[in-house]
């Protein structure tokens, strides 16, 4: 906007929507009010003539690309990147439009608007082409990390799991004997008493790591998901009345995939399980909803809880994170690495105080 285009007549051209259509197809209507703002203000800066038809132009260009964002957000990468490069010809030939009833059709506007059309066009095309470049490299190296994890995960679960569990049971033996003995002052019971529970919860971070360390073949199903999420939420029916919690399951699958029946079963009751101690504090609905989706199966799985801060989302799947006071973080490296090991994808939306939802997608 510094150094435009200076027509005869007084009017300016730049490249300014190039940037601004970007902002608003990517991130929707609130964030483009910042640029929208600033592109403005600066404009009443600049000065000369076109203020008023700038400003009345900007105003139309951010409601369509925010009304164009979800929309745009909702395409395959080999869609988003032609629908980006038409709304900003389309952008350009709607300035066209507008400028063609202020200023003569002479050869300078036809120079204009070759030129405009194209530079907009192709600017668009490469710009977006890299943008979703980055994104894919971003989710790539994401993947990389969490299998990395995954691995190292698995190697120490298989290695020492077993080795730990054997005295641990011998020893949880042991300790229940005492507290059954008559020699033994109650004061002194209830230290055992807390030994025992130490220990059972010792003993469950090792069979957490058991799991992780089970190939994804010893229970192989070929399944549409339906029996895994019934069972799931037939377990914790007693668990979600409890927290005055109603589980409901919406299902609109004809896919098939395999799977390990048993670790996709442990992965969605820990997902459900989560979704009904989010909502504990005043209860809810958790809905469960199972689609097809252009040879995906999507599992959602929304609750309307105390939900999650960026932050949070970005450490979920890491072992020993976990936002419950008495938590691990081992049953969400679970459902992370069951997943992973099905070869599907998971990402998570959620807003403190709005609730989360988490997004399964097993391609078939």
């Amino acid at each position: 906007m510094s150094f435009p285009i200076h027509l005869h007549n007084g009017f300016i051209f730049d490249l300014r929507y190039i940037s601004f259509v970007i902002i608003a197809l990517y991130w929707g209507f609130k964030n483009a009010l910042i640029p929208y703002f600033a592109l403005n203000v600066f404009r009443v800066i600049i000065g000369g003539n076109g203020m008023i038809q700038s400003f009345l132009f900007s105003t139309v260009i951010l409601v369509a690309a925010s009304l164009c964002s979800s929309k745009f957000l909702s395409l395959d990468i080999k869609y988003r990147i032609p629908f980006a490069g038409m709304v900003s010809l389309l952008t350009m030939v709607f300035y066209l439009l507008t400028l063609s009833f202020q200023i003569p059709l002479n050869h300078e506007f036809w120079v204009l608007a070759i030129n405009a059309t194209g530079t907009h066009f192709f600017m668009m095309i490469i710009m977006v082409s890299m943008i979703e470049r980055l994104i894919a490299n971003m989710r790539a190296h994401k993947l990389i990390m969490q299998s990395d994890r995954f691995q190292i995960i698995s190697e120490l679960s298989a290695s020492v799991a077993h080795e730990i569990r054997n005295p641990l049971t011998a020893t949880h033996g042991f300790l229940q004997l005492l507290s059954q003995s008559k020699a033994i002052p109650s004061k002194e019971k209830s230290y055992v008493h807390y030994s025992l529970q130490e220990l059972i919860r010792a003993e469950k971070i090792v069979s957490d790591f058991l799991t992780f360390s089970k190939p994804q073949y010893e229970n192989m199903a070929d399944s549409d998901l339906k029996v895994e999420t019934e069972y799931a939420k037939n377990i914790l029916i007693p668990y979600a009345n409890m927290h005055k919690v109603d589980i409901k399951i919406n299902f609109h699958n004809s896919l098939h995939k395999s799977f390990d029946k048993s670790q996709i079963q442990q992965c969605f009751i820990n997902l459900y399980k989560n979704g009904i101690e989010a909502m504990k504090e005043k209860g809810g609905t958790l809905v469960i909803e199972v689609s097809e989706q252009k040879k995906n199966i999507v599992v959602k799985i929304k609750d309307s809880g105390i939900g999650m801060t960026e932050e949070q989302i970005s450490t979920l799947g890491k072992p020993y994170y976990s936002t419950k006071k008495q938590g691990t973080g081992l049953g969400m490296v679970m459902v992370y690495n069951a997943i992973h090991k099905a070869g599907g994808t998971i990402e998570v939306e959620s807003k403190k105080g709005r609730g989360t939802t988490f997004i399964i997608v097993f391609p078939v």
